[in-house]
């Protein structure tokens, strides 16, 4: 159905449950003679899996991922991309206990209501091992982005605890298991979080995806706005319950002149920004400037802690949720956002192209 497939000229459809045989998605929309393998896939994948660290789920999948259409001898076609990865750490006895028992927070209930069937196995649909293809078709849409464009996440705040910018160091996203920027909040952050999977219980986070290196000219002035789009890319990843451009909500306090983005013409005649305030888009069209996105992960809704429900029986119930689970599910969506921002891009400069296929992606404005 239409609610599985993303995106406009770059789209992929995904299909398959948690506990199901496999994951997978279709990709449409990929140029032709772009050099794919599953190679190029694999590595983005590897930084999402699960069970790399005792702060993540201890589900032990490989992801490996295959290709089974859409390539030849390496090169993609031109025709739909079928990406597959098998499911090989299932245990669905978990979640055996629970089977007519809705979980708080989790979206049981909602399935139950819309379809009046519902895969408990794990979540089923609804789980965040979906995510596993978002990651793949976004590893494609960085073969299409090119290298001159550059996309980085990272984790600013853990639960109540956020990170010094001033400390601020893309080297140390790969340092630590939760991506974070800044190293002295990664050593706290350790103690805190196995305080909190101790309890039984799971913590939120905050994501930061940025990309650099965007040409001006990307989204539409009404309908299908850049930001618009990251907005929803984000918000359709599971347990994100909010969203920001640029500085987001703290634009409210600022004034006008403080969140002006005021520019001046450089030497070679290129307009040159003095701030980023908006995120790098202004009027749903991208300026060139980084594009900076931020959203917020609820605290993982299954945990060991008994809550209050009700069954499908009608009846009152506790649910205490077992099994593997991330006490916070915010530290895996950091591949995922960034996966989303590329499938986003990759979109727009599909589209850009077929509006404006001479458009120069650098404009340099008359001098006076």
């Amino acid at each position: 159905m239409a609610g599985s497939s993303f995106g406009t000229l770059f789209r992929f459809t995904s299909f398959g449950e948690s506990h199901g045989p496999a994951i997978g998605c279709v990709v449409d929309g990929v140029p032709p003679r772009i050099p794919l393998t599953e190679a190029d896939i694999q590595p983005w994948l590897d930084r999402r899996r699960p069970g790399q660290s005792r702060f993540t789920t201890q589900r032990r999948e490989p992801d490996a991922v295959r290709i089974l259409s859409g390539t030849f001898e390496g090169m993609t076609t031109g025709h739909p991309v079928m990406l597959l990865i098998e499911n090989v750490d299932q245990r669905s006895k978990d979640y055996g206990e629970i089977k007519d028992r809705f979980r708080p927070g989790h979206a049981d209930l909602t399935y139950h209501l819309k379809y009046g069937i519902r895969d408990w196995r794990g979540g089923g649909r609804s789980s965040a091992r979906e995510t596993a293809v978002r990651v793949a078709a976004g590893a494609i849409a960085r073969k299409i982005l090119g290298d001159g464009i550059r996309i980085r996440g990272a984790l600013v705040q853990l639960g109540p605890h956020r990170i010094d910018r001033a400390r601020w160091d893309w080297g140390a996203v790969e340092e630590n298991p939760f991506f974070c920027p800044d190293r002295t909040a990664a050593a706290l952050w350790e103690e805190f979080l196995a305080e909190v999977r101790k309890r039984g219980s799971s913590t939120g986070a905050v994501i930061e995806v940025v990309a650099e290196g965007v040409p001006p000219g990307l989204g539409e002035p009404v309908y299908a706005k850049l930001d618009a789009e990251l907005a929803a890319a984000m918000m359709g990843i599971n347990a994100v319950k909010g969203v920001e451009i640029g500085e987001g909500f703290a634009a409210a306090a600022l004034s006008g002149e403080e969140n002006a983005d005021e520019m001046r013409i450089d030497q070679g005649g290129q307009v040159r920004f003095l701030a980023n305030h908006a995120g790098g888009i202004l009027g749903g069209i991208s300026t060139g400037q980084p594009i900076v996105v931020r959203f917020a992960v609820k605290p993982t809704s299954s945990i060991l802690t008994p809550l209050r429900s009700v069954d499908s029986h009608g009846r009152d119930v506790e649910v205490v949720t077992r099994g593997r689970h991330d006490p916070c599910v915010g530290i895996r969506a950091v591949p995922v956002g960034e996966a989303m921002m590329a499938c986003v891009l990759a979109d727009h400069l599909l589209r850009r192209r077929a509006l404006t296929p001479d458009a120069p992606d650098l404009p340099i404005l008359p001098r006076p």
